[in-house]
């Protein structure tokens, strides 16, 4: 360990202050990737919220990244997009309270609903008002939880450009839409025999995708509107699959899910036309960090969105950052729809890679854990040591802490770097905000007002 402790200070790289006008440029060395996945320790924690929202500026500003993927649902995502890409189309349907629909507002609010958030959506918007349409960022959701709202918008897209095919989603999708309120129960009557949308799922998206130049040419605005409308039927798809899978194993709807928003994330970047566009993606560190270089991926054969890009896109297109704390406070739930509370975080495991972290007395810093950037000393040393990852998500028990928040990892095999910050604070949540930047006519703030 003293070995391993002297050859972890030497490589590491001490950090400003996030609020320092040079804080982000420490990870220019990583912007020529065609995707970098930033993850956070915990859904909870400032530090990371603030810091992966200063690097991604600097990616868009500096080195032409245009797409902003999150561990979002698709629907609330793009409530974002019209707002900080100040897009043309059914805003106050899809970002405002007229149809009783708000982003981000299901279990765990504060993930996204955050000042945090809010500082960095507005910057989007300031930044894209002063670009040219086909170069500004857009904000897009990967995950599967929203198979109601994405099942809402099919409809009413196709309400718009196809009467007739609305009429037929309607009745496809009356099957599920007993069960999007409880779509766990929809598996669980799957499992019983009572019930299966899957043929009428199926038949949706297959239609959907045989229109698609039907439905562009009707389109004025590039494809946008169907682009969209066909990923929320991927997502009722993949929703519909994973909350039958998530009972009979819990691996394999991990996987569904993870390679859902690495499907999503390879449709935006197709989406895009020439130049090439560069992503920014962030999600926790136990969907970015390779899983199998984790108890993920070693014992529970789960894949993630870090193994995943790195298969399918090669290692030399992706960077991959993970962040971690010792201590500090977190806003989590002690439960699954429990309100938010801020808790403390218990000081790093002694068996831990965070500890060895916390040992070089530094309070933030960057280690560079690339093949070639990296000391072979030091990569012999963390591959000789058999250390614990600290992972919290929306949920935190410290009372249960090394089992429910620890697990196996090789830290050098798992990330491309690892952002270090000793103490950290929660975010801070929304209750009533104001939007910064003015609003247009007949335009609703996405967080409503």
């Amino acid at each position: 360990m003293a070995h391993l402790q002297e050859l972890f200070n030497q490589a590491i790289k001490p950090l400003p202050e996030i609020e320092d006008k040079s804080f982000a440029s420490y990870f220019d060395s990583f912007a020529d990737k065609k995707v970098m996945l930033i993850g956070d320790g915990s859904h909870g924690t400032s530090e990371f919220y603030h810091a992966r929202a200063e690097i991604t500026k600097r990616m868009i500003k500096e080195h032409g990244y245009t797409i902003v993927a999150v561990e979002a649902d698709w629907p609330d995502a793009e409530a974002i997009d019209r707002y900080v890409r100040l897009r043309p189309g059914p805003k106050a349907q899809i970002g405002g309270k007229a149809k009783g629909f708000e982003p981000f507002k299901r279990f765990p609010t504060w993930m996204w609903r955050n000042r945090e958030m809010q500082e960095f959506v507005e910057w989007m918007r300031e930044w894209n008002s002063t670009q040219p349409p086909e170069k500004r960022a857009g904000f897009y959701g990967l995950d599967l939880y929203s198979m109601g709202s994405s099942i809402r918008a099919v409809i009413e897209y196709l309400d718009r450009v196809d009467p007739e095919a609305g009429k037929m989603a309607r009745q496809r999708y009356g099957c599920l839409e007993r069960w999007v309120e409880d779509p766990s129960a929809y598996g669980l009557a799957t499992i019983r025999g009572m019930e299966d949308c899957e043929p009428q799922v199926m038949r949706m998206l297959r239609d959907l995708l045989a229109n698609r130049l039907k439905y562009i040419e009707s389109d004025p605005r590039d494809g946008e509107e169907y682009q969209s409308s066909s990923q929320n039927a991927f997502l009722v798809r993949d929703s519909e699959q994973y909350y039958k899978l998530m009972y009979w194993s819990s691996a394999t709807s991990w996987t569904l899910r993870d390679t859902h928003m690495v499907d999503t994330l390879q449709r935006i970047l197709q989406h895009h036309p020439p130049p090439e566009h560069k992503a920014v993606v962030w999600a926790h560190n136990s969907h970015v960090g390779d899983a199998r270089f984790t108890s993920m991926g070693s014992r529970r054969n789960e894949v993630n969105i870090g193994q995943i890009c790195r298969e399918r896109m090669g290692r030399e297109n992706v960077a991959i950052l993970g962040c971690g704390t010792h201590t500090g406070t977190v806003a989590a739930a002690h439960e699954w729809d429990d309100d938010m509370e801020v808790m403390a975080v218990n000081p790093s495991r002694k068996d831990s890679w965070e500890i060895v972290a916390h040992n070089t007395g530094v309070p933030r810093f960057l280690l560079d854990l690339r093949r070639e950037h990296i000391d072979p000393t030091l990569r012999a040393a963390l591959a000789g040591e058999n250390r614990l990852e600290r992972f919290i998500g929306v949920i935190y028990r410290p009372d249960t802490e090394r089992m429910s928040h620890y697990s196996q990892a090789q830290l050098h095999k798992q990330f491309d770097g690892y952002i270090w910050f000793d103490r950290t604070a929660a975010v801070k949540p929304l209750e009533v905000i104001q939007p910064v930047t003015p609003l247009g006519k007949e335009e609703t703030y996405p967080f409503g007002l």
